[in-house]
């Protein structure tokens, strides 16, 4: 063990503020240090990371994963997140970092362990080790699976060294409103409303396309919301054997088809869980408007946010494993 400093005891419960109360903060980050599965997921960086020899000796993984995933949860940028960790108890705890021997690393070093994950699409690896340890834990995917797709704004101005917008992003209109950005497009287990499939676009392509990658083949039903109407060979190109849930038009020539606009309603009740992962991404965690130019970066931030995001929804289920 080692010996704790002046400075990190005054972080501890049991230092000099007696009268301290745990935080949601607190209790969040207790509960996510529980649930990650953090040695599997260093497993999948490690090949990827700086091995120690001549030179500066490279910061610990686990503790750059802690430090990249607070950056999701809170929606700090490096620099930002490099000053929370000085002024917060909380987040220094979390991270393992005792002040008292040694500083938090710079927003260099996170900028170049984001670099790091963006150049080896180890967002997409997180995703996907995270889905199989949960699969490992009871959690599987079942015969249902729900599409949606959330537009992620990007910055519209030209005002930059370029004078242009990002080139990879695009516009689109929904109802009366223009947007700029990308599209995060998702498919969710019915059941377990947990994202087993996602795609990134640029934010005119329509949310049918990609369709058949957001779906893994054994679905016996597909939900979707009115994008996704007529589009039955679409599905049977994935999943021969689903058979289609979409939300079907209910207006034609002027006039509503009250029981087709019955049956959407009853499927919306099932459609409705793809929402709540849209909900924690970006209503809870802010991912709202992308933080980087190009698709591969946003991308990147997109996978492991719904890796994360999946850890989340099913936080008391695995909490229940947890507890003795």
């Amino acid at each position: 063990m080692k010996q704790q400093t002046l400075a990190m005891a005054a972080d501890t419960q049991s230092g000099f503020e007696q009268h301290r109360k745990p935080t949601r903060r607190d209790e969040f980050l207790k509960t996510m240090d529980a649930l990650v599965p953090w040695a599997a997921l260093c497993e999948e960086i490690a090949p990827h990371y700086p091995k120690a020899g001549n030179g500066r000796p490279p910061i610990g993984l686990e503790r750059m994963l802690r430090i990249h995933f607070i950056q999701h949860w809170f929606n700090l940028a490096d620099l930002a997140c490099e000053e929370a960790l000085y002024d917060s108890a909380s987040l220094r705890r979390f991270v393992g970092i005792d002040l008292g021997c040694e500083p938090v690393p710079d927003a260099t070093t996170m900028l170049k362990f984001r670099h790091l994950l963006n150049d080896n699409k180890l967002g997409q690896a997180l995703f996907t080790r995270v889905g199989k340890e949960l699969q490992a834990r009871g959690i599987k995917v079942n015969t249902g699976t729900i599409v949606d797709a959330t537009i992620i704004g990007a910055p519209s101005s030209t005002k930059n060294a370029d004078k242009a917008r990002d080139p990879e992003m695009h516009q689109t209109k929904k109802g009366q409103q223009w947007y700029f950005g990308m599209k995060l497009h998702i498919g969710v287990d019915s059941q377990t409303g947990l994202t087993h499939s996602a795609v990134v676009t640029a934010a005119n392509v329509h949310d049918k396309h990609p369709l058949p990658d957001l779906l893994h083949g054994n679905e016996q039903r597909v939900y979707g919301d009115s994008a996704y109407a007529s589009q039955k060979a679409l599905i049977a190109s994935k999943a021969p054997q689903a058979k289609d849930f979409t939300n079907q038009r209910t207006r034609r020539a002027g006039e509503v088809n009250e029981v087709q606009r019955a049956k959407n309603r009853n499927k919306s009740r099932v459609r409705a869980r793809v929402e709540h992962v849209f909900a924690v991404i970006k209503r809870l965690w802010g991912f709202t408007k992308v933080r980087y130019r190009g698709l591969q970066k946003n991308a990147t931030r997109a996978f492991t946010a719904l890796a994360l995001a999946n850890i989340y929804l099913c936080r008391s289920h695995l909490l229940g494993q947890v507890r003795p």
